[in-house]
């Protein structure tokens, strides 16, 4: 398979298991706390990592390397999950994962910045028009929006930006899952100690769709994505597979009303629409 379609066919798999992230976020934060969820699935995704490193015997990672492993750490493994949890303790999943329409643009910005990648400007133009919408449904809705809730999930989408760009960079010479599992590897003396600390004394109140959405968000959003995911921005490039995401919302957006029962206004319908046509216009121009 040719390599730019093999990175849109693994980028492609990686945004339809990240579709049900908020939904099972959302499902998991009803019952167990933020913070005790973001160093549980770290810990648990980290130790199954150590696990496939283990066994399929991977080579340690480079000192010059460490840094990067760092911020994809504190990208994807602490500050997306982190931050986007305790967002949706203010507001719906199938509000806050219209945000995830300013993923495509963040990841462009620091593919550019960290990556070198350069798209032409018509890119910037169609990235820019679809993170204003956004930006104005967000601004403009009312009833469950909430600022702080707004704040919190822009604030995870420009975490998120980072750590998949840094991702994506060491996945060229060290491969999509591996990147994933040295970082969860790294982090675990941490999130261990933190998930022991944060852990509640009884687990009896916390429901089967709460240990579902722990289970979910632990072995597909904090690994198995990874993997597809890096694998494609690696392959395909940065800006332009990262347009992907885009897609996101239109997946998560059903998982919320079949699974979690939530509405979906008309509103959230047209601008998701819409920012996809701007990010379609974006990946023309990517390279």
């Amino acid at each position: 398979m040719d390599k730019s379609l093999s990175g849109w066919a693994n980028g492609f798999i990686g945004v339809l298991i990240f579709s049900g992230s908020l939904p099972a976020t959302r499902a998991a934060v009803a019952d167990f706390d933020p913070l005790f969820l973001t160093a549980a699935r770290a810990s648990i995704a980290g130790l199954l990592a150590i696990a496939l490193l283990l066994v399929l015997r991977q080579k340690r990672p480079e000192r010059r390397d460490l840094v990067s492993f760092g911020i994809v750490a504190l990208g994807v493994v602490v500050g997306f999950p982190l931050l986007s949890a305790l967002a949706l303790k203010h507001v719906t999943s199938a509000h806050s994962v219209v945000f995830i329409g300013l993923l495509p643009l963040a990841t462009a910005i620091f593919g550019a910045a960290r990556g070198g990648e350069r798209p032409r400007w018509a890119f910037w133009l169609f990235s820019c028009a679809g993170s204003a919408l956004i930006a104005g449904f967000a601004l403009t809705q009312g009833g469950d929006v909430s600022p702080i809730g707004d704040l919190l999930m822009f604030a995870a989408v420009v975490a998120g930006g980072l750590g998949y760009a840094e991702g994506a960079m060491l996945s060229r010479r060290l491969g999509g899952w591996q990147v994933i599992c040295w970082a969860l590897a790294l982090s675990l003396p941490i999130t261990a100690a933190l998930t022991l600390y944060l852990a509640p004394p009884s687990f009896s109140e916390a429901g089967p769709s709460a240990w579902i959405g722990l289970f979910y968000v632990s072995l597909f959003s904090m690994l198995i994505g990874f993997a597809f995911w890096y694998r494609g921005l690696a392959q395909g490039g940065i800006a332009a597979v990262g347009q992907l995401q885009l897609l996101q919302p239109f997946f998560a957006l059903t998982l919320a009303a079949a699974f979690l029962h939530e509405s979906i206004s008309w509103p959230m319908i047209v601008v998701s629409g819409a920012v996809g046509l701007c990010v379609a216009g974006a990946r023309h121009f990517a390279t």
